[in-house]
């Protein structure tokens, strides 16, 4: 479960209800408080990731860092918990972002709408596929900008997502959290 401080999950979400409405929605407690030994966990988890990534890169002669793989990082790190860090979204949120992305590029050439129309397109297919991983949502940002062809999708996509998931079960199992919380 979570590792947040006790301040951060003790206090139950005060309902309010909008001028007007009929439905209450809950209002945040505040920004989540975390513990020393947390951070620690978590930046050496993402210096993992990254370092395996780059060292792997340089060493294969084979692209496997993308950008937003630094905020996939984050996630997977400080909130293994979250249905945005499991397996399937981190893998398919990547690799359905790049796809949509390298479509888009091909059929509709590099232009503004088209970039918008990947973008938005990526985070529909995630939401149908529940593989929602708001870090891939920069995917088509990043194919718009460096033109890539099809192996992208594979290098540095799909193998560093598969990466970034490898290292971070190792790393869990190592310091005895809990991941994935699912797979499916």
């Amino acid at each position: 479960m979570s590792e947040l401080a006790p301040s951060a999950v003790a206090r139950p979400p005060q309902e309010r209800a909008a001028p007007g409405a009929t439905r209450t929605e809950p209002v945040p407690a505040g920004a989540p408080r975390y513990t020393l030994g947390r951070g620690v966990i978590a930046c050496a988890g993402v210096f993992a990731i990254i370092g395996v990534l780059a060292l792997s890169s340089y060493n294969l002669g084979v692209m496997l860092l993308l950008g937003s793989f630094g905020s996939t990082a984050v996630m997977v790190f400080t909130f293994p918990e979250l249905h945005f860090s499991q397996p399937r979204s981190v893998v398919g949120g990547h690799v359905i972002c790049t796809g949509v992305g390298l479509a888009a590029l091909a059929l509709c050439g590099p232009s503004w709408w088209s970039l918008a129309t990947a973008t938005a397109a990526s985070v529909a297919v995630m939401m149908l596929t529940r593989t929602l991983h708001p870090p891939a949502g920069s995917n088509p940002v990043i194919v718009f900008l460096a033109a890539p062809k099809w192996s992208f999708l594979l290098f540095p996509t799909l193998f560093g997502a598969l990466t970034v998931v490898a290292v971070a079960l190792l790393y869990h199992r190592a310091t005895r959290r809990t991941y994935p919380v699912y797979w499916r």
